[in-house]
């Protein structure tokens, strides 16, 4: 059967959807269980004698941190290769070195066998890790974002979103499962190193999808390649706004959906167990919102919907976290509440990779996005557990979760209503066609 050119491009828009999501759900799944080990992570490798566990768990998360510091430079490296050569390459490159990395992990001496050294290896991975990590976002919402048909840019950037939500989900998931049917003594011991080594067999498969999808470049990069760049100065500019709209989507997106484990153990004294079912609800609602949130920005716009997000954590993260705080409450209540914070993260999420691929010609797409995202979530995502964590302690107030997260979307509601429009020549809400009659 001969396919259509509208058949062709469907197929083709398909592909660009899994070639871009198989990454970010590894990516992210990693990410995710290095977050909800963290106090195990912190007791394997960061506590010499005499440290504190607080002390343990600051390291941990700066280890955390370092990485996303990394991304960045990931972003505009694998970026600008990705801007000249073409976006299927380097997608190909970043899944191997990803997986590599975060197998390594699952399989690296402890502080108790190597000493001093254990920290450092596990740091250097890191470092590897959130540098292919850096330069899968940009080439993913590239290649969704313009293989995407007229007027679903928004609900097909949304997939790069709901795939991150499923990698977190995936992890928390792998964790819940591990801390059920292992002994505390189990998973401290070696449980801890099968959701990291279980990354090779994904990996492995995520790498073959890209290699078997034969993804084509996009049109619009074949036809833009060689155009002339736009002044350094406007892409600076237009990666600092993206980086301003999308902090608060970083900043809760990381406060409620990875740090809340260690934040109910370390502050609220919850079990492991119950801190990760916390979790997985939070993720739960931020998956159910994700692809509707970007389907909705097709119809309305990209910025309406995401201040409808950030808005509404500013309103209810401090009354939130005080419900969780309160031990009168229900576990139904606050299962519910953690639910629906993670819901309001995706409607911030659904159409944030859309409106970044919009601020961006496509000649430099690849690293814009990639630089305003990984900036932000250098900053706000990877500093999350670090700044929360090292507050709490020296503060004693335990809302500044809240805080955190209501004050960096306070900065996002600015940018999204101070800030142009999209740059690209597809409006943010695009215009429908008229119907056509028959002749």
């Amino acid at each position: 059967m001969t396919l259509t050119s509208s058949d062709r491009g469907t197929v083709r828009s398909r592909r660009a959807l899994v070639a871009g999501s198989v990454g970010n759900f590894i990516e992210w799944y990693e990410f995710g269980v290095y977050g909800y080990f963290a106090t195990i992570i912190a007791a394997r490798f960061f506590t010499p004698e005499g440290g504190s566990e607080v002390e343990a768990l600051v390291r941990t998360y700066a280890s955390f941190a370092l990485a996303f510091f990394f991304r960045p430079v990931g972003a505009a490296l694998f970026g600008r290769l990705g801007d000249r050569i073409g976006r299927r390459p380097v997608l190909i490159l970043v899944i191997t070195l990803m997986t590599g990395a975060t197998t390594l992990i699952g399989a690296l001496p402890t502080y108790d066998t190597v000493g001093a050294l254990a920290p450092w290896l596990l740091t250097f991975l890191r470092v590897l890790q959130g540098l292919s990590a850096g330069g899968e976002f940009g080439g993913a919402v590239s290649v969704m974002t313009e293989f995407a048909p007229p007027g679903r840019r928004g609900l097909y950037g949304s997939w790069q979103s709901f795939t991150v939500a499923l990698g977190l989900l995936g992890g928390a998931g792998v964790a819940a499962l591990l801390a059920t049917v292992l002994t505390e003594g189990q998973l401290g011991d070696w449980g801890w190193r099968l959701p990291f080594l279980l990354t090779l067999p994904l990996g492995l498969g995520a790498l073959w999808l890209r290699l078997r999808l034969r993804l084509d470049e996009t049109p619009a990069f074949r036809e833009e390649r060689e155009a002339e760049r736009p002044p350094g100065r406007e892409v600076a500019g237009a990666i600092a706004l993206g980086a301003g709209r999308i902090m608060g989507w970083a900043a809760a997106g990381y406060t409620f959906l990875v740090v809340l484990p260690s934040y109910l153990q370390s502050t609220l004294d919850a079990t492991f167990q119950q801190a990760l079912i916390a979790t997985v609800l939070a993720n739960l609602g931020f998956a159910a919102t994700i692809v509707p949130a970007g389907w909705l920005s097709d119809r309305y716009g990209r910025r309406p919907v995401m201040l409808t997000g950030a808005v509404l954590v500013v309103v209810l993260a401090v009354p939130l976290l005080n419900l969780l705080q309160d031990p009168g409450v229900s576990l139904t209540v606050k299962g519910a509440a953690v639910c629906g914070a993670g819901a309001v993260v995706g409607l911030m999420a659904g159409p944030g990779p859309a409106m970044l691929a919009e601020l961006f010609p496509t000649n430099v797409r690849y690293t814009g996005l990639g630089l305003a995202y990984a900036l932000s979530n250098a900053v706000f995502s990877g500093c999350a557990g670090l700044i929360i964590t090292e507050t709490i302690e020296r503060t004693g107030n335990v809302d500044i979760p809240a805080y955190y997260a209501a004050a960096t979307c306070a900065v996002s509601v600015l940018a999204l209503t101070a800030g142009p429009k999209a740059r690209t020549q597809e409006p943010e809400a695009p215009v429908k066609e008229p119907n056509r009659k028959a002749s």
